[in-house]
């Protein structure tokens, strides 16, 4: 067996760091093929977050870098291109600024933030005062890009100001990489000073990126494109690369052959279902890939824990606010929550998308959401209509547990507003009227989004009713709720227990009627109630009486059963 020494690269985005200290790298090294053989003065990867952007560009960065180890490059793809490598490895000045640390609550500390990025990157480049090829006033020009006092217009100019010295020190033109260059924009319209900062953004990259003579080639990523109106206003050489894009197509995320290789390096290779039923599903131009963060995630996880569940690694490294306020926007619309639920169900919905709207367009109508969703990687494209129409899909289970917790979180939300409902259920369950219970229950599963896929197991749509009738109890602050307790001989849904005069028990099992026959799935939960005992759970807790109900649950219908039984 292959002795597994290499570490798993979590969080590592510095490709000297990864290839230096024995991390696992999946070799992405293609990408500096398919540049140089796809010519560009600029260009522009879009790209979800987590899909190794910054990392790709870091790789660039050594390998084009004046001075630059070429070791780091040995037994990868690009070293089979020998001519290449000879004219293009370690021949360019590089500048490398990443803006996706720019975020601050106001216009003036951002605008510092970003000083500080172009005085850190021009220190790395300090030898520049000792050059013999700069004057005294080019060289007193560097200096001041070491300040971190710095007006607008020296900010603007700096980028190009600091590429043209490196061209003439080194007699090369330079490599400008810009990373997560829309970081800036998304910050400064949450924080309502967006005009002045791309205002900014726009004239540093005009400077930069447009007819400087002492440019090579840029290479720019970020996970929406501004529409050229906004920022790129007159770069009439900008390539732009969106993940509707047939180039570059298996150059960010994992490709399938990667991912078990990866797998089976590390003795994982029994577990490629799970993390392609979770991890898999998005597709770039031509390519099916998933999303790195999430499967070098699950591999650490599943090797300290092989028993272990998948995680929503994605989901935990950002708010998901975009789904939040789309679900919020469908509100009653009924046309647009069938449609959620055809997502939910693994089902296609074909829509418009436009890959350049800005900001402040983002959330002004239910359209542009339905396009951020698609280029910030939260529904993928399985096939194109006519012209700018897209079939689009939620990729995996990852995903769509993001837009159930979302529609859960609201669903409680719209609960609490609803007090009289949420006490007439209560008060239906408490007393045995398990008609009136159906009644209720049923109202709230009309309000919101509900499940009705063939996407996931049974047990993941039980998991969603389940969770929504547990959300329900529990606003009922007198009661003792829990959920999955071990009771009897297994575990039982939802356990209550109701101290008042006479203590009550309530055992709720909840099915998913697939087949849409809710008696007989009511039936199910009621012999699973009592084969395993689940009511045995109060026999220490001096309840004498116990209700036990069985729930179905279909699309947005329910069945209540009940069963009685008194514990003396």
């Amino acid at each position: 067996m292959e002795v597994t020494n290499k570490k798993l690269p979590i969080g590592i985005e510095d490709f000297e760091k990864l290839r230096e200290n024995g991390f696992y790298y999946v070799d992405k090294t293609g990408l500096i093929r398919e540049l140089l053989g796809n010519p560009a003065e600029v260009t522009l990867f879009t790209r979800p977050r987590r899909f190794g952007k910054s990392l790709n560009m870091s790789m660039l960065k050594h390998f084009f870098g004046i001075g630059g180890n070429g070791e780091l490059f040995q037994d990868l793809e690009i070293m089979e291109e020998p001519e290449l490598c000879e004219e293009y490895m370690g021949k360019f000045p590089v500048l490398l600024l990443s803006l996706k640390d720019i975020d601050a609550e106001s216009y003036e500390t951002a605008f510092e933030m970003a000083v500080s990025l172009v005085n850190e990157e021009a220190g790395n480049h300090s030898y520049l005062l000792d050059s013999e090829r700069l004057t005294e006033n080019e060289k007193q020009a560097f200096a001041e890009l070491l300040e971190r006092k710095m007006t607008k217009a020296a900010f603007c100019s700096s980028l190009e100001l600091l590429s043209r010295l490196l061209a003439k020190h080194h007699e090369q033109k330079t490599v400008i990489l810009i990373d997560e260059y829309d970081v800036p924009l998304a910050k400064a319209h949450a924080q309502g000073y967006y005009d002045e900062m791309i205002s900014l953004i726009r004239s540093f990259f005009q400077r930069a990126l447009k007819t400087n003579n002492s440019l090579q080639f840029a290479i720019l990523t970020g996970c929406m494109r501004i529409s050229k109106e906004s920022i790129f206003t007159g770069l009439n050489n900008l390539n732009v690369l969106t993940i509707a894009n047939a180039n570059f197509d298996e150059y960010f995320g994992f490709t399938d052959a990667e991912v078990k290789e990866l797998l089976c390096y590390y003795g994982l290779a029994e577990k490629y279902n799970v993390v392609k039923e979770w991890y898999d599903g998005y597709r770039f131009g031509n390519a099916e890939v998933y999303c790195p963060w999430d499967v070098i995630c699950c591999c650490g996880k599943l090797r300290a824990e092989p028993d272990a569940r998948p995680e929503n690694y994605w989901a935990n490294s950002s708010g998901n606010d975009v789904v939040r306020r789309f679900i919020r926007e469908a509100g009653d619309n009924r046309s647009i929550k069938r449609e959620i639920e055809r997502l939910i169900a693994g089902e296609l919905v074909t829509k418009e998308i436009h890959q350049d709207i800005t900001y402040p367009d983002m959330y002004t109508s239910l359209d542009n959401l339905w396009s951020v969703l698609f280029t910030t990687g939260y529904l993928t494209q399985r096939g194109r209509g006519e012209g700018r129409e897209f079939h689009l899909a939620i990729p995996n289970l990852e995903v769509r547990e993001i837009f159930t917790r979302q529609i859960m979180d609201m669903f409680k939300e719209d609960v609490r507003q609803d007090g009289k409902t949420l006490d007439d259920l209560c008060q239906a369950l408490q007393n045995g009227d398990a008609e009136d219970a159906q009644r209720l229950l049923g109202k709230y599963l009309k309000k919101t989004i509900s499940i009705r896929d063939t996407f996931a197991k049974r047990e993941l749509k039980e998991n969603f009713y389940h969770g929504m009738l547990l959300g329900l109890l529990a606003f009922k602050g007198s009661w003792a709720v829990s959920s999955n307790r071990e009771a009897g001989e297994g575990y039982a849904d939802i356990l209550v227990e109701i101290d008042d005069d006479q203590p009550l028990g309530l055992v709720i099992e909840i099915k998913y009627a697939r087949d849409g026959d809710m008696d007989a799935a009511c039936q199910e939960a009621l012999r699973q109630i009592q084969q395993r005992q689940y009511g045995d759970a109060f026999y220490d807790e001096d309840i004498e009486k116990v209700l036990k109900y069985g729930i179905a649950c279909y699309k947005s219908k329910c069945k209540v059963m009940l069963a009685q039984e008194s514990l003396t």
